[in-house]
């Protein structure tokens, strides 16, 4: 009965306020077929570590000037056009529906571009941005992934302690870095040998995967990939 009234709820909600592209408004979905087709993709080859297209045998420009405890980032998108406007909207006004297309988009890369994943853990909030916010995008797009790909999501491991401005307000990548130190905590010890794919919306730099998978290495998982939605470029 219960389950009846939602679908109906929906039904009523979809027909007074349809869903409409973010890119051209058209009815139908949040990102329509042919606005998708335009989305801004990183296209291979690209560096086997900072995940950013690179030429062949050419050493990458974009790694960070530091050793990356994760062991690679891969991310379908370049952070601009349409994409950064559903991160946006994810993000910032509380279209967390939109967690769903957005997740597929990620499943199908994943699907593509297989890393080794036992458990997905989304990169946290500091409870202060959590309470700001609502809710966590990043949880959001893991928990619709793992419906897609079987992989299990795991949110009460990695912890953020430390409450910090956004990433991308930090000027260079040495106080981006300097920003996250002993930010991330993991609390408890079932990740012993656990292969780990890191999910957020947007790399830069990539500190904050790298302060993440410090910490999930320090409780002992075995490797730790990180996945986002999409990829900016360190000024």
């Amino acid at each position: 009965m219960l389950s009846g009234l939602s679908i109906l709820k929906k039904t009523a909600v979809d027909l007074l306020f349809p869903c409409r592209c973010i890119g051209c408004g058209k009815e139908g979905s949040f990102i329509c077929f042919s606005c998708q087709s335009r989305l801004p993709s990183i296209l291979p080859p690209v560096c086997p570590v900072c995940g950013v297209t690179k030429p062949i045998d050419i050493p990458c420009t974009s790694c960070p000037g530091f050793k990356l405890e994760t062991d690679g980032i891969r991310s379908p998108f370049r952070f601009e056009a349409l994409m950064r406007s559903a991160v946006h909207q994810l993000k910032y006004r509380n279209l967390r529906a939109i967690a769903t297309p957005l997740s597929k988009l990620l499943a199908d890369y994943f699907y593509v571009n297989p890393v080794p994943a036992d458990l997905m853990i989304p990169v946290p909030l500091h409870r202060k941005r959590l309470r700001e916010r609502g809710y966590n995008q990043s949880e959001l797009l893991a928990k619709e992934m793992s419906k897609l790909v079987g992989i299990p999501v795991k949110t009460d491991s990695l912890m953020r302690l430390k409450y910090t401005n956004s990433q991308a307000q930090s000027p260079s990548l040495t106080e981006r870095r300097s920003n996250l130190d002993d930010a991330f905590t993991c609390g408890n010890n079932v990740l012993e040998n656990k292969k780990i794919l890191l999910i957020d919306d947007v790399a830069t730099s990539g500190a904050t995967l790298n302060a993440c998978a410090s910490a999930l290495k320090k409780a002992g998982a075995g490797s730790v990939w990180g996945l986002t939605l999409a990829r900016d470029y360190v000024k």
